[in-house]
């Protein structure tokens, strides 16, 4: 049997190859290819509704909203960072659960409460999509849409009695979309003084929860209570308007100071000045300033060949920390020629000044203030002031802003009276422009016009978008609810030369919307300029 099934096996790989061969020749050289057919092509819109989410299970943010930026950059770091960020972070929950856990610990009798286990997972959060905002004020406003589906492995340990009760997070997932306000951005690094985070809408959070090896998520009811109670409780401290803020500068080191109130000086008179032209006499003036500020002193009239002039003139001086600042007095002999000489100075503290009343010093001149130096003891003359310091309302930024109800006619017609009666300080801060560009030159700088007044910024070289962040006030003794302010942008050519000024643009604000609201922060287009914009704040606040 073995030889016979040899034989056959032989005779049959014999015969059906040769079949085989001829067989796969003959369909080689005779059958023909089939035509090669384009593929259907439908659009979306075409499927239904319930099929869409099956073919784009998740349309990442930046595709559906232009506006949102892709992040794949910031994605890999966070990727290469996760990590050291995951041991960060978990030392820090460490860090801050302690002490909740001893709290609990002690009111009810809880033997320990403490992390087993604690890591983040190696799936780091993904950033689909961040929009950046542009304001007008001194801010970076950020909205990134974060998502995270995680494996962390965080497990607690509740020793109670004889008990030991085991804790399991799993399944974790996040969506959140908050908003990232970095404000207000300073000079110092990380050029910025606070980070505020708001959320714009509740956050979706999902995960699962085992103890003693059980999910008690699977129990009816508890799932859907644990949620809600989740989204109440984020919501109620960080869901927009409320904010979380982790200040990162100290405000005192950078902060500018915004005025507090008005210090009004009644030059009165001098006497016994000293003798500084050659033929026995002086023509002496006053100027006034507060330490720690740079606006331009006040000055008085000169009085001619005179060492005890006259001058009752009454100046107003804006006040930005009372207890630190103090007004320096300096008297000058004026020349027609060559630098004015100063005759004497003093200063005097403006905590000395007590609000609303009028106090008249008679001062000595002195050199200089170093009290230890010896030429200090010899005697320049006297002068007599009249200082009143007014602090501003209190209140008036706050109803300016919005703090009375308009519902309450009376109330709000009072108000309105009485701020069309008010004296006070118009603030203007020109910040920059943008787009201007000149015919010959490129040299911005602006003019402000206001009642008669002029005054200019400083002059920038060689660009189309200057930033001049200068501030200009103006001492009112009713409000500007009839007035308007004309700022001029002008280009000025360097050296000597024909047509050195050509015009880039103007604009004309009307001061009413500034009276009764107290502030205004706008972009204005500049007329006769192709793409002109010009940045102003105004601010009107009341003594």
């Amino acid at each position: 049997m073995g030889f016979l099934s040899s034989l056959l096996g032989i005779l049959g790989f014999g015969i059906g190859l040769p079949i085989g061969l001829l067989v796969g020749f003959f369909f080689f050289v005779y059958s023909k290819p089939n035509q090669v057919q384009d593929p259907v092509f439908r659009p979306i819109k075409e499927f239904d509704t319930t099929v869409l989410p099956d073919l784009l299970h998740e349309i990442p943010i930046w595709v559906k909203d232009p506006d949102y930026e892709r992040v794949d950059w910031l994605n890999k770091l966070v990727l290469y960072m996760w990590p050291y960020l995951d041991k960060a972070i978990c030392r820090e929950i460490r860090t801050q659960a302690e002490p909740i856990f001893a709290e609990y610990s002690e009111k009810y009798k809880i033997k320990a409460i403490e992390f087993e286990n604690l890591s983040l997972g190696i799936l780091p959060p993904t950033i689909n999509g961040i929009r950046v905002y542009e304001t007008n004020e001194k801010e970076l406003v950020m909205a990134p849409v974060i998502k995270w589906a995680g494996n962390p492995n965080v497990v607690m340990v509740l020793k109670w009695l004889p008990l030991r009760i085991t804790l399991q997070l799993v399944d974790l997932q996040v969506f959140v979309a908050p908003r990232i306000t970095l404000k207000p951005l300073v000079p110092t690094f990380p050029c910025f003084a606070n980070i505020l985070v708001s959320l714009m809408e509740r956050p979706h959070v999902d995960f699962g929860m085992k103890v003693l090896g059980g999910d008690i998520m699977s129990i009816p009811g508890l799932y859907q209570f644990i949620q809600k109670t989740i989204k109440k409780s984020v919501a109620s401290l960080y869901l927009w308007p409320q904010t979380l803020e982790v200040p990162v500068l100290d405000n005192s080191n950078f902060a500018i100071k915004k005025p507090v109130g008005i210090l009004n000086v009644k030059v009165v008179r001098a006497f016994k000045l000293m003798k500084a032209d050659l033929l026995g006499s002086s023509d002496p003036y006053v100027k006034l300033n507060l330490t720690g500020e740079r606006l331009p002193g006040k000055k008085t009239t000169v009085k001619k060949k005179n060492l005890n002039p006259e001058w009752n003139e009454d100046f107003k001086l804006v006040v930005r920390e009372p207890q630190c600042q103090a007004l320096q007095i300096q008297v000058f002999d004026w020349d027609k020629v060559g630098g004015h000489d100063r005759l004497g100075m003093q200063l005097v503290p403006l905590k000395l000044i007590t609000p609303h009343e009028t106090k008249e010093f008679t001062l000595d001149l002195l050199k200089h203030t170093n009290i230890s130096d010896p030429n200090d003891k010899k005697y320049r003359g006297t002068i007599v002031l009249e200082l009143t310091y007014v602090p501003f309302r209190e209140d008036s930024t706050k109803a300016l802003s919005g703090t009375f109800d308009r519902k309450d006619s009376r109330n709000y017609r009072s108000f309105n009276s009485e701020i069309l009666s008010k004296a006070g300080l118009l603030s203007v801060i020109v910040q920059g422009a943008e787009d201007v560009e000149g015919e010959r030159h490129n040299n911005p700088y602006a003019l402000i016009l206001f009642r008669g007044e002029q005054k200019k910024t400083k002059l920038l070289r060689k660009t189309r978008n200057p930033v001049w962040n200068e501030e200009f006030q103006f001492d009112l003794e009713e409000p500007p609810v009839q007035d308007k302010i004309r700022i001029e942008v002008f280009s000025k050519r360097t050296g000597i030369r024909f047509r050195s000024k050509e015009a880039l643009g103007h604009v004309e604000i009307y001061l009413d919307d500034v009276v009764h609201n107290g502030r205004i922060n706008q972009k204005y287009h500049l007329i006769n300029s192709r793409n002109g914009l010009l940045h102003v704040e105004i601010g009107w606040t009341m003594v």
